[in-house]
This record gives structure tokens, C-alpha cells and sequence, in this order.
């Protein structure tokens, strides 16, 4: 039998799992009363691909065309997850490319492409949502030539097929239609036909010794840890002996005891696996991605997975708030760093660093998106946890210090060019291009800016342009460091009482900023209530109670007027917080508060740091 294997690689919301659904259903993979064959997104099974509508985790899967077996993996569209992208594009022998016709290639697009090109896969070009009004095709398929141009290393890859696609109907096209219908007959025939013609066959080497590099891992509760990657020589057999191996030098000698390989959704045990097939193999109780399975006669090591290292980081704690401990099941420094341990096994992306005997961590990962779908995680998984705010990892690029750029790409619609040119100019940004797209009623902006200028930036740029603008960045390496970045942030509304919030407080609070809490919510001192509406901090008292006299009723409080209060997400609150706070994370909330809680002992430091020149914010 012939296998196939392909990534599927795009920008993200570009169509690939929509593509992939359309690809299990109609190669016959479910029977027609299976709930799948009514589902949407069925390979983003998480909850927070689901909720986010974006795919976090890379996942295989396969299907049957014309006897043929085709692997296919669905990889992430972001950057942030670059780390999944790396880790499993060894596994395949091509890659479809997916374009939107509308958006045409976006930074993603080029991360993904790039890498695709550096694993030497063959390339298949889908410009997809072909049915869009403002669907512009051939315009797509010109800078789509161009981005390869950029990209190519050897004039082979400029060689590609094109197809055009309107993945949610399951219909590919060998030719641009002059003009879609959903009427029109189709189905991914093209596709299929395509793959199998322009995608090598994977099964070779199959008389040589056994050989697999570990891609990723997954648990079975019933067989333990499960090794996954392709069969790059050879064939194992159920119970056959292998040995683990780690650059060259052998960790232990296993049997494999259970074989599985990919039919639609589900694993299917086997007796036997061969080159060129994506399996899992149990029987290994310790290891790691990037290490190698070989048969005992052959112990060599596969290439190791190179992985772009991380770009940002920050400090995950304990909860120290007086509020800890209310809301959660894990709370310790040991069961956090357990948690992080864990993580970092399949999360290449992260690196995670504890300091001495301080019971906080340093994680480190690829950006704002991807720390903060860890804390999510972990937070519904019921930890509590103190973050700092997020900062940049700085280089010694040639004896210079350095820090990280990225190149930001931005879709809004024109009468925001001031918003957002007045916002980039206060970051910094450096303009690169300018153009019109989709008929004119789009600008697309592309800076240049360094990666902590960018912190927070998704979230203002969202506020002020009434949630239109299309954001995204793509990392395009380290530069000289220029000054130091400016506070775009006014100050904060501090409570200095411990209570509940009372509607008079907050009455009078809201006068002084915006509020972040409603009416009888608990407080304490030094937690941000607010953001102020000048530079500086404003202390308030959002517990205070409106005292009565014999001269007014008790009723008198119910004609206060209170604004609702903004909810923050938990990624604009970690592009939210200053230096000098901390974001508390608990199951059910988040909290912003001061490192140091107290009025007193806080203004006595920030006084030090003033004397010492290293405070620039005002007491």
C-alpha cells in the first residue's frame, strides 16, 4: 500500500480544518448516522481551539483515496505556536498550502511556508474561499509567486500546483471559475488527484533496520505514554525489541508493546508497522520529542527537531493574595512547578527556569497568544497563580545587546489611518509599506516594531477601532536595542480598603477612571480597581459606605448611577499590567494588584527607586 503524507499549513482562520472536515467526510471515513458527519472544526477538540477558533495543537489524522493512505497533519496558524509547526512538519513528505482569496499571504502564511520550504516538502498551493465578494484570486496568486520568490532556496520550489477551493462546500477546482455557485458541481477530487500525483510515496527503506524520531506524545490511561512520529527505515513488529537513543548515546532497551497507526479519528492497534507510516508505540515509560526508537542491530540518531527560541517571558507564581486559597485545588510552588514540568514535554515552544530557592518560575515562551493559552489552561485545570508582567528576552548579537523585532501587519478600514498611525508612532514603529486592499476599503499597514512595544497593543488597537482591525505579527528576528520603551498606560484606581465594594465607593471612584469591578465584589487593599484617567495612581476607597443621618433616609444611595464596569480577558490582562503589578489568577477570576499591597510600604519603595533613577513613573 502507498501512503502519503501532508501537512496542511496556512494563516490562521485560512480554512485548513474546515478543509480537513471536508476531506474525513467525504473520503467515506465516518458512516452517514456518525455525529461527526454534523460537526464543524472536528479535529479542534480542545476547548479552547473551540472557543478561540483556532487550532493550538498539531493533531494526524488519515484517510483512504483509491487505495492510497493519506496521513494528513493539521498544523497551527500561528506564529505563537511555532513550536507545534516545527515539531511535526518532519513527518510529512509535502505540504498544502492555504490561502485565503480575499486576505491573501499574511505573516503566518510566510512563517509556515518558510518552514515547509527549510523541511524540503513539495509544495501544493490552495487558494481557498474562492465564494467571498471580495474574493481576488488572481491578484493572490501573483503575491503568493512573489512570497515564494522571498522564500525559495532552490528553483525546484517554485514549481508548485495551484488549485482553487471553497472548503466549506468540499469543492476544489483545477481552474479558477469565472463565477462561483454554490450550485455548481464539485467535490475534492482534484485535491485528492493532485495529492497523489504531485506528493512522493513515504514507504521506502523498508529492508533496513527499524528507525522512528519522536514527534510528539500523547497518554493512553490503560497503556501509559505513547511515542508518535514516522517510521523514517524499516518494520517493527508488536513485542519487537528497540532501544531509545538521545544524540548517539543509547538511554535503555524496551519492548514495543502495542502498535497503532491513524484510521480517520481513532488509533487502530496493529501487529506490525513499516517506513513511511505515522504510528504510536507504547512501551517506552521515560522520554522525550527529539529523541529516537531504532532497532537494537542499528542504535543511530535521527536529526533532532530544531525548534526558534522563545521571545518573551514571564514569572509565574503562587498565589500570595489575601484572597488565596479560595478558589482553586493546586496552590503550592511544587504542584505549579509539577504542572510546568509536564507541559514542557510536549510544549517545545516553552522554556521554563527557577532561580535559586524562589518559589517562582521564569517561563519563557513565543509570545503574548501563546503564554496565555498556558495560564488558561491551567487556570480551568484549578491553579492558582500570581503573573508578572510579560517581558522581552534580550540577545548579545555581535557584542551588541539586542532585542527582538517583529514585523506587524494591520487590515483596517480607512477611516482609522489616523487611530493607527498615531498609535504606532507612540510604539516606535517603524512603517515598511502601505497599500489598499479588498476594493479599496482596506488599508493594509506593515510596521516594523520591537516586541515590547507590541505588548498590549492587540487589545488598544482592538478598543479604538471598535473591534475591526485585523492584527498580525510575525517574528523577524533580533536588532540593536533602541531606549528604553516608553509606559503607554495610565495609572490605576489602588483600593486601600479590605471589604466588599459598596455603590457609593464606586460612585465615586468612577469619577476618577475606569472601574474594573461591580458592586459587592470582594476587595483589598492595593488591588487595581481601575484604570486612572491621569499618569499617576489614584488611591481610592471603593468599600467606603455613604454614612446616614436622622436627615436622610437609607434609601437614599438607589439613585446612584454606576457605568458597568469593564471585564478584562485574560490576555488583556496580561498586556494590561504595569511593572509594578501582578495579575492574580484563580479558577473562577482575575485580579490585578499591586506587588506591594500596602499604601505605605509602596510609596516608600517607589521613593528609593526614584532617588536610585530607576523609577521614571511619578510617586
Amino acid at each position: 500500500m502507498q501512503i502519503r503524507n501532508i501537512a496542511i499549513i496556512a494563516h490562521v482562520d485560512h480554512g485548513k480544518t474546515t478543509l480537513v472536515d471536508a476531506m474525513l467526510k467525504q473520503t467515506h471515513t465516518f458512516r452517514l448516522n456518525q455525529k461527526e458527519m454534523g460537526e464543524e472544526l472536528i479535529l479542534d477538540s480542545n476547548d479552547l481551539e473551540k472557543e478561540k477558533g483556532i487550532t493550538i495543537l498539531a493533531k494526524n489524522t488519515s484517510v483512504f483515496y483509491k487505495g492510497t493512505k493519506i496521513n494528513i497533519i493539521d498544523t497551527p496558524g500561528h506564529a505563537d505556536f511555532g513550536g507545534e509547526v516545527e515539531r511535526v512538519i518532519n513527518m510529512a513528505s509535502g505540504a498544502l498550502l492555504l490561502v485565503d482569496a480575499v486576505e491573501g499571504p499574511l505573516p503566518q502564511t510566510k512563517f509556515v511556508l518558510k518552514k515547509a520550504l527549510e523541511a524540503k516538502l513539495k509544495i501544493i498551493v490552495l487558494i481557498n474561499k474562492i465564494d467571498k465578494r471580495d474574493a481576488r484570486a488572481k491578484e493572490v496568486l501573483y503575491e503568493i509567486e512573489n512570497l515564494f520568490l522571498d522564500l525559495a532556496d532552490e528553483n525546484s520550489n517554485l514549481n508548485f500546483t495551484t488549485l482553487y477551493s471553497v472548503g466549506r462546500d468540499g469543492k476544489v477546482f483545477f481552474k479558477l471559475p469565472e463565477k462561483y455557485q454554490t450550485e455548481m458541481e464539485g467535490d475534492l477530487a482534484p485535491l485528492f488527484e493532485t495529492i497523489l500525483r504531485e506528493i512522493p510515496d513515504a514507504v521506502s527503506k523498508i529492508d533496513q533496520p527499524f528507525q522512528m524520531l519522536i514527534s510528539t506524545l500523547d497518554y493512553d490511561n490503560f497503556i501509559g505514554k505513547l511515542c508518535i512520529g514516522k517510521v523514517t527505515r524499516g518494520k517493527l513488529l508488536k513485542g519487537g525489541s528497540i532501544v531509545l537513543v538521545n544524540e548517539g548515546k543509547i538511554l535503555g532497551t524496551y519492548k514495543a508493546q502495542k502498535l497503532m497507526t491513524s484510521v480517520g479519528l481513532l488509533r487502530k492497534e496493529v501487529n506490525e508497522v513499516s517506513a513511511g507510516d505515522i504510528v504510536a508505540v507504547a512501551g517506552i515509560p521515560d522520554l522525550t520529542i527529539g529523541q529516537t526508537i531504532c532497532d537494537p542491530s542499528y542504535p543511530v540518531s535521527l536529526p533532532k527537531i530544531h525548534i526558534e527560541q522563545p521571545t518573551i517571558k514571564i514569572t509565574i507564581g503562587p498565589n500570595t493574595s489575601p484572597l488565596s486559597g479560595r478558589d482553586g485545588l493546586y496552590f503550592s510552588s511544587a504542584q505549579i512547578k509539577k504542572r510546568l514540568l509536564k507541559e514542557k514535554e510536549t510544549n517545545l515552544g516553552l522554556k521554563i527556569n527557577q532561580s535559586g530557592d524562589s518559589v517562582n518560575f521564569e517561563v519563557c515562551g513565543r509570545g503574548e497568544l501563546h503564554l496565555s493559552i498556558l495560564i488558561e489552561t491551567m487556570k480551568r485545570e484549578g491553579y492558582e497563580m500570581e503573573i508578572s508582567k510579560p517581558k522581552v528576552i534580550y540577545k548579545t548579537v555581535s557584542g551588541i545587546l539586542s532585542e527582538p523585532f517583529e514585523e506587524l501587519t494591520l487590515d483596517v478600514d480607512s477611516s482609522y489611518i489616523g487611530v493607527i498611525s498615531e498609535e504606532l508612532g507612540k510604539r516606535h514603529g517603524e512603517l515598511l509599506n502601505m497599500t489598499n486592499v479588498v476594493n479599496n476599503f482596506l488599508v493594509r499597514f506593515v510596521y516594523k516594531v520591537c516586541s515590547q512595544n507590541l505588548i498590549g497593543l492587540r487589545t488598544v488597537l482592538l478598543n479604538k477601532t471598535k473591534g475591526t482591525v485585523s492584527y498580525n505579527a510575525f517574528f523577524i528576528g533580533y536588532f540593536p536595542k533602541k531606549s528604553n520603551s516608553d509606559n503607554f498606560r495610565t495609572g490605576a484606581l489602588v483600593a486601600t480598603e479590605n471589604g466588599k465594594s459598596l455603590s457609593y465607593g464606586l460612585a465615586n471612584a468612577q469619577e476618577r477612571g475606569m472601574l474594573f469591578v461591580r458592586v459587592d465584589e470582594e476587595i483589598y487593599e492595593g488591588m487595581v480597581v481601575g484604570l486612572s484617567n491621569r499618569a499617576m495612581d489614584i488611591e481610592v476607597n471603593v468599600c467606603k459606605k455613604k454614612k446616614l443621618t436622622n436627615m436622610r433616609s437609607s434609601g437614599a444611595d438607589i439613585a446612584v448611577q454606576l457605568t458597568p464596569p469593564v471585564k478584562l480577558s485574560l490576555e488583556q490582562a496580561i498586556g494590561f499590567i504595569a511593572e509594578d503589578e501582578l495579575l492574580e489568577v484563580t479558577r473562577n477570576n482575575l485580579r490585578i494588584r499591586k506587588k506591594i499591597l500596602n499604601a505605605t510600604k509602596r510609596k516608600v519603595q517607589k521613593r528609593k527607586e526614584v532617588e536610585s533613577g530607576k523609577n521614571i513613573f511619578p510617586v
